[in-house]
């Protein structure tokens, strides 16, 4: 794929939507340009939520029992 892009007066280019797509990039991502050689490449900067560990802990669904099991769990972990 090829795709040109222009430079305004600040320096800013409008990244064209099918390589944005490609990239899967959106509206406040970061992209990266590295230097390969007498070329550049452009990636994706990808950063991992600091929530992305906690994503469901808290959902009770047909697998955790509902909440009668969530409390027991607690009271299991608490001692009691």
């Amino acid at each position: 794929m090829k795709m040109q892009a222009k430079i305004t007066s600040k320096g800013q280019i409008t990244v064209p939507v099918k390589v944005r797509r490609a990239l899967g990039v959106q509206a406040g991502d970061r992209l990266l340009f590295e230097k390969d050689g007498d070329d550049f490449r452009m990636r994706p900067v990808k950063t991992k939520s600091p929530f992305a560990k906690y994503r469901g802990i808290g959902i009770a669904g047909p697998k955790s029992g509902g909440r009668k099991a969530i409390m027991r769990r607690i009271r299991e972990m608490r001692g009691r």
